[in-house]
């Protein structure tokens, strides 16, 4: 290799980081929300990385690192990677809540990332997050007490405790350091749903999540009508609003 080539095989591999470093990292975070808005996850997470990697103390970075992260996780159909993102996504809202306790939006990520990674583990592991999903999502409601993905956090949290059989309860509850799933019910699973719905209308998972509910409390009227309206709708707020609209239309299908 010549001299000259050597050089510029130098400089070429300094021009990367010099270019990144010419971003701030509200630049980044910029890009990122940009394709957020036109539904480019993974290029929205990839910003947002950068912009963690440039600030590793911007708590706003890593809380759209996790909304994201997440986003992915939900419509990933490998289990291996769909766990990777979950986790991924639950250690940049854990920063972003150490760093800022202050924002709903950073409890209300962890809150999120907790319920996905959760289902990815046991029943010994899921007790321990849903004790904690539960104060993630009571944390956020202190601070905003309209903040409708908190509220839907909460619903769903009644909802799925309830959903298990009486031995996994008694067993939790018991022997696992659950004594709080003691107070979900239905009635709160609703309302906390319904109060997301709402303040939100437009969000189909709300709708999606709401509808799942009612079918369980024998509102089935109800439950077709919500699924119906996530079917229909025209408006999408989410990157996965496609893969609600799917999963509405099969629950529709096996509703009796």
């Amino acid at each position: 290799m010549t001299r000259l080539s050597s050089s510029l095989l130098v400089c070429t591999a300094l021009a990367v980081p010099v270019a990144a470093a010419a971003q701030s990292t509200t630049e980044l975070i910029s890009l990122g929300d940009s394709a957020h808005a036109r539904f480019d996850a993974q290029a929205a997470l990839n910003h947002y990385q950068a912009a963690i990697g440039f600030d590793s103390v911007s708590a706003e970075a890593l809380a759209k690192a996790s909304r994201t992260s997440v986003d992915l996780g939900e419509a990933e159909t490998d289990r291996d990677r769909r766990t990777a993102l979950y986790r991924q996504g639950e250690s940049f809202a854990r920063r972003a809540v150490a760093l800022d306790s202050s924002r709903a939006e950073n409890w209300f990520h962890l809150a999120r990332a907790l319920g996905r990674a959760a289902l990815t583990m046991g029943v010994r592991d899921q007790v321990k997050y849903a004790v904690e999903i539960r104060d993630c999502g009571l944390k956020a409601l202190v601070i905003d007490p309209d903040h409708a993905g908190a509220l839907h956090v909460l619903g769903m949290w009644n909802a799925e405790v309830k959903r298990l059989n009486g031995f996994e309860l008694f067993f939790a509850r018991n022997f696992l350091g659950g004594g709080v799933l003691g107070q979900a019910n239905w009635k709160d699973a609703v309302a906390y749903l319904e109060r997301a719905v709402q303040i939100d209308p437009d969000r189909l998972t709300h709708h999606l999540d709401l509808a799942g509910i009612y079918a369980d409390t024998g509102e089935k009227d109800k439950a077709r009508a919500a699924y119906r309206f996530v079917v229909e709708a025209t408006v999408r707020t989410d990157v996965n609003d496609p893969l609600y609209k799917r999963q509405a239309e099969e629950a529709l299908r096996r509703l009796r």
